[in-house]
């Protein structure tokens, strides 16, 4: 079923809606949320909370692209329950990831105005324009999936050395340029 038919489902208020979104992307959702909370029953648990939120959601939200916009919600509220459940203790694979691309953000002693994290996430994004296709997803799969190297190898057909080698040359790059840019002010 596409996300087209999905979203329709939705509006209709089909309990089938949940189960083809699941059916569709549920792996990729246990998936995302297992790499941050580091716990079975916990990420079966923010995706249901994710179906949930989105079956409040739609209607009236009506997303352009279903999977990016559920990856979201599952992201946000397994991010909720990382931090609720002092996760970051526990060395969790999303821990690990945050440490290794953290050195390259400015530091956040005080509080930071919303402006300035959106200007830092602008030119973030402008960063990744300049990144080859493939490191694009090897960085996206690492700090926003959380994927380890071994599976982000699996993925692109790559050693899980490469993949560690490349993440470092991709983090000292984006040191760069974000000081070039100032973003360290």
């Amino acid at each position: 079923m596409d996300e087209e038919q999905i979203i329709t489902l939705f509006f209709a208020r089909s309990e089938q809606a949940i189960e083809a979104l699941d059916a569709k992307y549920g792996k990729l959702f246990h998936s995302l949320s297992y790499h941050i909370v580091n716990d079975r029953q916990d990420a079966d648990e923010c995706v249901n909370d994710a179906y949930l939120g989105a079956w409040n959601a739609i209607p009236p939200a009506k997303p352009d692209s279903l999977l990016p916009y559920m990856a979201r919600i599952v992201r946000n509220i397994s991010l909720k329950c990382y931090w609720k459940k002092g996760a970051a203790k526990r060395n969790s694979p999303y821990t690990l990831a945050l440490q290794e691309v953290e050195e390259c953000l400015p530091d956040r002693k005080s509080a930071e105005e919303e402006v300035e994290a959106r200007e830092l996430a602008r030119v973030i994004a402008c960063f990744l324009d300049t990144l080859s296709a493939e490191n694009r997803v090897i960085f996206m799969r690492r700090y926003w999936f959380s994927d380890s190297c071994r599976d982000i190898a699996g993925l692109v057909g790559l050693s899980e050395k490469n993949i560690s080698v490349r993440l470092a040359r991709i983090r000292r790059k984006l040191k760069q340029y974000l000081a070039e840019r100032e973003a360290f002010l």
